[in-house]
């Protein structure tokens, strides 16, 4: 379905929903440590969820196993949280979605264990030592703040290409591969909804996007190629080159004069 115009009450229970998905995100990052496993944070999303009144969005979604997608490294998204232990360096991302009274969110943030990504939604990096690589930490850093910029190219009227194209500049700048068969969405009624919103294009063109209306922006990048390649799970993209991949994302509204973040604490 093509992303409609919602009502007020379809609004507060997405800002409602959006507050939850956003402190299970930031609990997980609290908790990100060596030794811990991705089924160790999907247990812990899984309780924190519960104790705050919501429902998983991805449980079940076209079969999908488990409440979150956790990948790590040259995982690349939609990876089933596996029993493998984190190590000092690594790089993982959460991706996550919520239902409330009927409405979806859905945001992700990548964290280096050992350190971490920056937590204020400002696209800057912060606490990034902890044993991180000069490249991951540029990972990192590059991914949150081309979210940042698709953000602040939002408002009512804009094209999807204006966002795509103020993503595309940023991950160009910091030297990142763009990871072409996975974009951002629409989304609300469901997880999923028309137009997509790619993380490259030219500004002018695509969709028009209305004041009221919710999307998912969320760059996906690599430190080499973008192409990608699935794994015999059905599920978990690896990159094709072996190298590291990040994802930062936010569910937002398109306002009169700008862009509400509903994923935020």
């Amino acid at each position: 379905m093509h992303t409609r115009v919602k009502t007020a009450t379809e609004l507060d229970a997405m800002r409602i929903g959006g507050h939850m998905l956003a402190t299970i995100l930031q609990t997980l990052r609290a908790a990100t440590a060596p030794g811990c496993t991705p089924l160790d944070m999907s247990a812990l999303a899984a309780r924190e969820l519960r104790a705050l009144g919501g429902e998983p969005a991805f449980k079940g979604y076209h079969g999908f196993p488990d409440i979150i997608c956790i990948s790590v490294n040259n995982q690349v998204q939609h990876s089933i949280p596996s029993n493998i232990q984190l190590q000092a360096g690594d790089v993982v991302n959460y991706d996550f979605g919520v239902r409330y009274k009927g409405m979806i969110t859905d945001a992700g943030i990548s964290v280096g264990v050992g350190g971490s990504g920056a937590t204020d939604g400002s696209g800057g990096a912060d606490g990034l030592g902890g044993g991180l690589s000069a490249d991951a930490q540029r990972l990192l850093s590059g991914t949150e703040a081309a979210l940042a910029a698709g953000v602040a190219a939002i408002s009512d009227g804009v094209r999807v290409g204006d966002i795509s194209a103020a993503v595309e500049a940023v991950l160009t700048k910091h030297r990142l591969g763009i990871v072409r068969d996975l974009v951002g969405h629409g989304v609300g009624h469901e997880l999923h909804e028309e137009p997509n919103i790619p993380n490259y294009g030219k500004a002018g063109r695509g969709p028009i996007l209305k004041s009221g209306m919710t999307i998912c922006v969320e760059p996906i990048t690599t430190l080499g190629s973008y192409k990608i390649m699935e794994d015999d799970d059905g599920w978990t993209l690896w990159t094709v080159d072996g190298s590291w991949s990040a994802q930062f994302e936010h569910t937002i509204l398109v306002t009169d004069d700008g862009a509400e973040i509903l994923t935020i604490g």
